[in-house]
């Protein structure tokens, strides 16, 4: 019995068809029902790596032209069967409906280079076996409530009592009282400089993050990213026209920036620097002589900072965290945030973006900003409306990070668990709920971080994503989310540990 990457390949090669061409003819065909699929998702199926969802699978059919029970291997029939005409035409790169005659709508070729793998093909993998009834723990996704972590009572009591007055569209930039709330917010980090105008609501940090890359690259210009790093930071900096230079985080210092590192990839076309602090997804927390260091190191050589500060709320340990802009008041500095991981809130999605320091060095790029933000209108005013309770009143996450709490005990599980497997080791996160661990790539022989996590969902059923998933070029990490129950994360522990034993790749 051939395999389904052979019997892709089959298909493939009897209509002369590149993966790229046949990318394009099933997003041509799935575009109704919004199936979508990139490079690596083809790149996978061809290489065996995995096995479609079956929605997927019976339009890759359609588009080559053959039988969804044949490229399943439900027969074994050795020949593709063509199941209609019009498919078989579309693969001259037109489609053709009666007498009308249309050309392909292909995607454009910006998101060639553009990948996400959070949500990339391992994930595509665990819906398919979910689509076949087995049950999977995914731990990919710092999604709180799925794990029983609620928001504030009083948080929900007033977006219910506010959601009345919410049926208008707000100012591009949001409310005045939500701003008011986060500006105030911003003085207590002793952000400088910051006034109503400078803040931007958006639907989550995420469309922030997406538009402040849209105002700021062209064609060719570099931005410092971190690696490993949240991987929307690459994603949207390289679908913005800018190549994504990759700064080291140094493991053996606690995941810090290597500052040498960064300032040997400043170049003349280098416009900025991102910092993610706390750290997604080493949970890293940054001190204040590195923030200074980076600032410093932006100074001298006239770049402005982006700090993705999303987990600011969610500090373990007694640590403090330092927002780089109040040490910068001379420096031009955008800071994010948001309530989706400190309120529990993430389908809310509401964050914001906070300008300081030097705006009269960028005004030309806050216009830019502002003509964004006007033509998405505003952001959903339902969540803005509740971001005033939330930042003043009472901050329940405080009890999640202190001995006791969920996300403390939660933490304290894993990274234990995880030191206590052969070939594994782990720097212990300070904030957030994840943990970015090593594997001893040579006891387990592996090459290939995509195919370990895939062979991990296969056989334990388990969901992690890949190091490489967050830019991290080296074969051995991969991230784990820690907001499951401990009962939960033991299950998955106690999985990866026998896994382990005997795998080789």
């Amino acid at each position: 019995m051939s395999t389904f990457a052979e019997r892709l390949k089959s298909a493939m090669d009897s209509k002369h068809l590149r993966q790229s061409d046949l990318i394009q003819l099933v997003n041509s065909i799935g575009e109704p029902s919004g199936v979508h699929i990139g490079k690596s998702h083809m790149s996978q199926y061809c290489s065996g790596k995995t096995v479609p969802r079956t929605d997927i699978l019976g339009i890759l059919a359609e588009a080559l032209g053959v039988s969804p029970r044949w490229l399943r291997g439900e027969t074994d029939s050795s020949a593709a069967s063509p199941i209609r005409t019009a498919t078989k035409k579309a693969a001259d790169n037109h489609i053709y409906t009666g007498d009308t005659h249309m050309k392909q709508l292909k995607k454009s070729t910006k998101l060639n280079d553009v990948l996400y793998d959070v949500r990339g093909p391992v994930v595509d993998e665990a819906n398919r076996m979910i689509d076949e009834g087995i049950n999977i723990l995914k731990l990919n996704i710092g999604n709180p409530a799925p794990f029983g972590f609620r928001a504030p009572e009083e948080v929900l009591h007033d977006f219910r009592q506010q959601a009345v007055n919410c049926e208008g569209y707000s100012d591009s930039k949001g409310l005045f009282s939500t701003r008011k709330a986060i500006m105030q917010y911003a003085q207590l980090k002793n952000i400088p400089n910051v006034e109503i105008s400078d803040i931007y609501t958006g639907n989550g940090a995420s469309e922030l993050i997406n538009l402040s890359m849209q105002a700021l690259l062209d064609d060719g210009d570099e931005i410092l990213i971190p690696s490993p790093d949240y991987p929307l930071w690459t994603a949207t900096a390289t679908l913005a026209g800018g190549k994504a230079v990759h700064y080291i985080c140094d493991e053996q210092s606690e995941w810090n920036p290597d500052i040498a590192d960064m300032e040997s990839k400043i170049t003349d076309r280098t416009k900025a620097i991102v910092i993610i602090n706390p750290n997604n997804p080493t949970g890293a927390l940054y001190p204040r002589e590195i923030l200074e260091q980076i600032a410093d190191l932006a100074r001298r050589h006239g770049l402005m900072i982006f700090s993705d500060e999303m987990y600011d709320r969610l500090v373990m340990d007694g640590g403090e965290h330092v927002s780089i802009a109040s040490l910068a008041p001379d420096l031009f500095c955008v800071t994010f945030s948001g309530l989706s991981k400190s309120h529990m809130i993430a389908g809310f999605r509401i964050g914001w973006m906070i300008l300081s320091g030097n705006k009269r060095i960028a005004k030309d790029y806050i216009e830019g900003l502002n003509m964004l933000s006007n033509m998405r209108l505003c952001s959903n005013v339902p969540a803005q409306s509740i971001v005033q309770t939330a930042l003043g009143g009472y901050q329940s996450v405080k009890n999640y990070i202190v001995p006791g709490g969920r996300v403390y005990e939660q933490r304290e599980f894993i990274y234990n668990a995880l030191i206590n497997i052969p070939g594994i080791t782990a720097v212990k996160p300070r904030a957030g709920f994840y943990i970015f661990p090593k594997m001893d790539v040579k006891k387990f022989h592996i090459t290939d971080d995509e195919q370990f996590a895939l062979d991990f969902l296969r056989e334990k059923r388990v969901l992690i994503v890949q190091g490489s998933g967050f830019n991290w070029k080296q074969p051995d990490h991969f991230r784990i989310v820690f907001l499951p129950r401990v009962e939960m994360l033991k299950e998955a522990a106690d999985a990866l540990a026998d896994f382990l034993r005997t795998y080789r790749q």
